[in-house]
């Protein structure tokens, strides 16, 4: 099978498509021929070196497919199902493995392309809204890079629920698709709390949601409503530096949290539900995934470096 296997961290280049010998499904996994796999900047970081991983490398951990072949003790799934999942591993590959509990049948009525693009940001845009911090109808929230994959989820989830959704974004075309999937306003970057601050009759917000980190760290705490929380569900910007917790007391009782979409995927049941809604939502119509780009196997490093950019707006995909 074709795959892209790394033997060592840099750049883009070090992404290269091989052959390579399929995987074979332990017991309780499953064999997916892929459709199409879902980039993330998770595989940025594990490229870069960022993140650490065991040399050589096949990245991905999102994608659909159809079973092949079912490892022993399986009985949830069967050969010829339509899956999908951001928990396997090596789908940058004509063939992955991933462990039955954590694929998920794709109804008939979702085409395997936007399967590949909902999980990872769905599932993070479910937990975000219903999990971590509950706005609920009247409410106000600041959510950064609106117009990103999670961004459009999350703020399409929101508004269904008379969140008021106040997005940044870095342009007037993404500004555009921010509002569409619902954003009640669309700011930009540069001196984006006072602007919050404006907008809520100087109350700020309940709920601010930041994917960037680093460069909008300090002014999402400052746009926040007394009792206010911060959740730092992202870095795309870089780390943020340690800071002094007396900052949420002065700044009104402020809450901080840190999550991550494993802690909220802790079970069958737990999983299910969420995966239930994303698709409920998006066979009503109530949910729209988009994607912005297709690239070849071959290609993964120029769609690590269109990720890179934030040039894109919703989901890229591999193709192999």
């Amino acid at each position: 099978m074709r795959a892209i296997t790394m033997t060592q961290t840099g750049g883009p280049e070090v992404l290269q498509a091989t052959d390579a010998p399929p995987p074979a499904p332990a017991p309780g996994e499953v064999l997916v021929r892929t459709h199409a796999t879902g980039i993330n900047f998770i595989e940025i970081y594990q490229r870069s070196g960022g993140y650490p991983v065991s040399l050589p490398f096949t990245p991905g951990s999102e994608a659909s497919g159809v079973v092949e072949q079912l490892g022993e003790g399986v009985t949830t799934l069967k050969v010829g199902d339509r899956v999908t999942t951001c928990e396997a591993t090596g789908t940058y590959a004509e063939l992955f493995t991933v462990p039955a509990d954590r694929a998920v049948v794709v109804p008939a009525e979702v085409d395997l392309d936007t399967a590949a693009a909902l999980p990872l940001q769905g599932l993070t845009a479910h937990y975000l809204s219903t999990s971590v911090a509950h706005p609920g109808p009247g409410d106000t929230v600041l959510l950064h890079a609106g117009a990103g994959g999670v961004g459009l989820l999350l703020t399409q989830l929101l508004a269904a629920r008379d969140v008021r959704v106040i997005t940044t974004t870095s342009d007037d075309e993404k500004a555009a698709l921010s509002r569409a999937a619902g954003a009640w306003q669309t700011i930009g970057y540069d001196g984006f709390s006072e602007r919050v601050r404006e907008l809520t009759d100087g109350d700020g917000v309940s709920v601010a949601y930041d994917g960037v980190g680093r460069a909008t760290f300090d002014g999402s705490l400052a746009a926040l409503a007394v009792r206010g929380t911060l959740v730092l569900f992202g870095a795309a910007s870089g780390p943020v530096p340690p800071f002094d917790l007396q900052r949420l007391n002065a700044g009104g009782s402020l809450m901080v949290t840190r999550p991550s979409l494993g802690h909220f995927l802790r079970s069958a049941d737990e999983r299910a539900w969420r995966y239930r809604d994303l698709f409920a939502a998006l066979s009503a119509g109530e949910l729209d995934v988009r994607i912005g780009g297709r690239f070849p196997l071959a290609e993964a490093g120029a769609a690590h470096e269109a990720l890179a950019s934030r040039g894109t707006t919703g989901k890229l995909l591999l193709t192999p």
